[in-house]
């Protein structure tokens, strides 16, 4: 499988009262991670937007939270595609901590109009560098 790890250290605002991180983040970590494949693919937000009239929308997570993370933990985000479809994907995201797994989730995207907020298909550009990224 082709992942696209990023690295993300947690600092205190990432911790709850008992230093742990609190769970919401690691959804806030796995948005890093997507948005960080699209730019390494060479898609910003902005320019799906501006130049083919897309956004990505969440439409599920599942989410299994398998160990817990510490203040200045160092932990890699991988993210990859296990399934594309004509408007939708779904994307595998893991949280390492090492070779430790800590987090995994899949997240259901949506492909859609960015003015009718409508599923519209995955530009041909967008799913041919996708393609890179499937298990």
């Amino acid at each position: 499988m082709t992942t696209h790890p990023i690295n993300i250290r947690i600092y205190y605002e990432h911790t709850d009262a008992g230093g742990v991180v609190y769970h919401a983040n690691y959804l806030k970590f796995g948005e890093q991670g997507r948005t960080e494949l699209l730019r390494f693919l060479g898609f910003e937000n902005t320019s799906l937007r501006e130049q083919h009239g897309i956004l990505f929308v969440v439409r599920h997570i599942a989410a299994d939270y398998i160990k817990t993370a510490h203040l200045d933990d160092l932990l890699r985000i991988e993210t990859s595609i296990v399934q594309m479809k004509n408007a939708s994907l779904i994307m595998k995201q893991s949280a390492f901590r090492g070779d430790e797994m800590i987090f995994t989730m899949d997240v259901t995207l949506v492909c859609v109009d960015s003015e009718k907020y409508r599923p519209v298909s995955l530009p041909p550009p967008v799913r041919e560098k996708f393609k890179n990224y499937m298990n």
